[in-house]
């Protein structure tokens, strides 16, 4: 009796999940690398790049706010902070919320520059164009969920995202807007929901959970 061999790829084939985060890995590495070259062309480092991107897209923050929101040490921040300053990209004031910090705020040549830094990531959207719009809606289901599990094992900043937002009310209407945002009381559709509204609010651990197993609720 021979016994039945099994097909070559089942065998020769990682999981799924691992080819997925290989790829992820290859795409991070060409955002990396267009950084790198951006950045360089514009005489900044990438890091003073996304500082002058948040400030262009966000107003004025503190140190310790660009490092929450970028994911970057306060250390790192300080150090590319102090170049921003010295080119006269960036200007130091006092923070009226918090005494003894300082409010950054983008010179008209650092807004220049950090306009064109924030269109950076620009040269994904048209590989993203190439996906259907019943994949890119896919697709952007999958990352909005892995950037959550990030957030939640403290790996990425915990800012920015309706599924984490205290004004997001998921799934309370049927329809194509079955979301809703209490910030602006305005219904929200499924490719509605934003990664990184400057509006957010972090929930508390406990409504937050909350919040993500509602949206998750089958409808």
């Amino acid at each position: 009796m021979t016994s039945q061999r099994r097909p070559y790829f089942d065998e020769h084939t990682e999981p799924v999940a691992t080819r997925i985060a290989a790829g992820l890995h290859k795409i991070g590495l060409a955002m990396k690398q267009q950084a790198w070259q951006q950045a360089n062309e514009e005489g900044l480092s990438a890091t003073q790049g996304q500082i002058l991107a948040a400030l262009v897209e966000h107003g004025p923050l503190t140190g310790t706010e660009l490092s929450k929101r970028l994911g970057v040490t306060l250390p790192t921040i300080s150090d590319s902070v102090q170049v921003l300053v010295q080119k006269n990209l960036v200007t130091k004031s006092p923070d009226p919320r918090h005494p003894r910090a300082s409010l950054l705020t983008p010179t008209k040549k650092g807004a220049e520059q950090g306009a064109r830094a924030r269109s950076w990531p620009e040269f994904m959207a048209g590989a993203v164009t190439d996906l259907s719009p019943e994949e890119q809606r896919a697709f952007f289901t999958g990352v909005m969920k892995m950037i959550r599990s990030l957030q939640e094992q403290g790996l990425v900043p915990l800012s920015g995202m309706c599924v984490t937002c205290t004004h997001f009310r998921p799934n309370v209407r049927a329809g194509a807007t079955p979301h809703h945002c209490a910030f602006v009381d305005a219904p929200l559709a499924e490719d509605q929901l934003r990664l990184d509204c400057p509006e957010q609010e972090s929930a508390e651990d406990t409504a937050r959970q909350r919040i993500w197993e509602q949206f998750m609720r089958p409808r």
